[in-house]
Parts: structure tokens; C-alpha cells; sequence
């Protein structure tokens, strides 16, 4: 796995597939294994670029605060240090204000844009509120796990998953220290001033029943990127485990363009 140092931080990133560059930016969680789902729907036409930054397991750095711009330059010198930019750049949770960032900061390394169930600004008191109950349960890993899978699926998803499925989901969220530091840029991160200055052609994919980062805070996103469109998916947060085939279509259809 490639590895290259941005500033202080130690950022691997893997390659996987041929065709057009793809970037894949993950949200909050151990990292770029989030996508692992739906990776192969991509690996066949596409050369997938999967960073893990700051934050996430694989990666190292000094500790400090994360913000949206420090991961949009790890995000920005993985497209360069793999020579596949300008890239189509996905960016998922957390993901989609740094995927922005890239977009406003770094224009020539970014061919179109999807950010997906994201946040723009720190305006909504929902999801300061979150962020500060999820915060207080980190003492508990158990409970830190059970709170991370209620905000990451809709209750509908859950119900037709089943009990047996759920209980297992709880693991994937650990309050590590650096888990922590990702969860605490949720309700810090603010790429507003950034909207305006998208270039890229857009696609903002929004989750009509997202209890991380609610409906309305995607919407926002799309308001914000001139000449953006917008999609809605009937999901919770975790649209690429919810709504697969539909969120691949809508993707693969707005990157498939001229």
C-alpha cells in the first residue's frame, strides 16, 4: 500500500481497478474500508483511489484538531501522488465537506464532485446536540458502538435487517482517540465560504431519513454549489449499505457524462 507524509500526518492510500480516476473519501470510522460494499461496482471500469486520512486506523499524525482543509490536502497530494487526477471525487459523512474542500481548494485536481449525506456548517443545533451525546458515551465502547449504529441506519434498514445483523454492526465503531478527534470536526466543519467557489460539476446525494446529519443539512450543501444537483434517497446515513443499486445508479450516471 502506497503511504505518503502531507504536513505531519502519514496518509496510505490503496489503488484497485483500471479506467477513469474514482477517489472515495470516507466519513467518520476506521477508514477507507468503509467502501469495501460497493467496491467491486467500481473496480471493473474504474481506477479506484481509496485514501485513508487522518483519523482512521491506518494512518498517523501529530494529534492535533482535524479540520476540513488539513484532509482536503491529504486528499488533494493522494490524487497527485497517484497520478490519476483530475479525479471524480466521492465524498461520503465527514467525507463530503472535505471532498468539497478539495474542490474549492484544488479546482485542477477534480473533474466532478458527489458529495454524499454530508454537513456543510455548524448551523444546525440537531447535530450539535448529537455530537455532544455521542461524545459522552465514549467512556463506553459498548454503548458508543449501539449509539453509532442508531445514527447510522434508518429504522427501517434495521427492522429488515434484522436482530441478528444489527448486533453485529456495533463494532465497527470504537471510540478511539482518533475516532474521537473525526467525531468532534462533525460539529466544527464549515466548507461554507468554499460552496460558491465549486467548479466541478455536482452531485449532492441527500438521505431522507438520516439521523446523523439530518435532510436538511444536505439540501443545504446542494443550495450552496451553483448549478448542483441534487438527488434524495429514501435511506438513513449510510446510503451505500441502504440503497446500493440506486446510489450506484445515480452515481455511475452523473460521473458516466461527457
Amino acid at each position: 500500500m502506497p503511504t505518503i507524509t502531507v504536513a505531519d500526518a502519514r496518509v496510505p492510500y490503496r489503488v484497485e481497478g483500471t479506467g477513469p480516476a474514482l477517489v472515495l473519501v470516507h466519513g467518520v470510522g476506521p477508514g477507507a474500508a468503509m467502501w469495501d460494499g460497493v467496491l467491486d461496482r467500481f473496480t471493473g471500469h474504474r481506477t479506484v483511489v481509496l485514501p485513508d486520512l487522518s483519523g482512521s486506523d491506518p494512518a498517523a499524525d501529530g494529534g492535533a484538531p482535524l479540520t476540513a482543509e488539513t484532509l482536503a490536502a491529504q486528499v488533494a497530494a493522494v490524487i497527485e501522488d497517484a497520478g490519476t487526477g483530475p479525479a471524480d471525487v466521492v465524498g461520503f459523512s465527514l467525507g463530503a465537506p472535505v471532498a468539497t474542500a478539495v474542490a474549492g481548494l484544488r479546482p485542477d485536481v477534480v473533474r466532478r464532485l458527489v458529495p454524499v449525506a454530508g454537513v456543510a456548517g455548524p448551523g444546525d443545533e440537531y447535530v450539535r446536540q448529537m455530537v455532544a451525546a455521542w461524545l459522552a458515551v465514549a467512556g463506553d465502547a459498548e454503548a458508543f458502538g449501539r449509539y453509532s449504529t442508531l445514527l447510522a441506519y434508518s429504522r427501517a434498514f434495521m427492522n429488515r435487517a434484522g436482530h441478528d445483523a444489527i448486533e453485529q454492526s456495533h463494532g465497527f465503531m470504537r471510540p478511539t482517540p482518533d475516532r474521537l478527534r473525526q467525531v468532534d470536526l462533525v460539529r466544527r466543519v464549515d466548507v461554507r465560504s468554499l460552496l460558491p467557489r465549486v467548479a466541478a460539476p455536482t452531485l449532492v446525494v441527500g438521505a431522507r431519513d438520516d439521523a446523523t446529519l439530518p435532510v436538511e443539512n444536505h439540501r443545504e450543501f446542494a443550495a450552496g454549489i451553483p448549478g448542483a444537483e441534487y438527488v434524495e434517497l429514501d435511506s438513513g446515513h449510510i446510503v451505500m449499505a441502504e440503497r446500493p443499486d440506486e446510489f450506484l445508479k445515480h452515481v455511475e450516471d452523473f460521473l458516466s457524462r461527457p
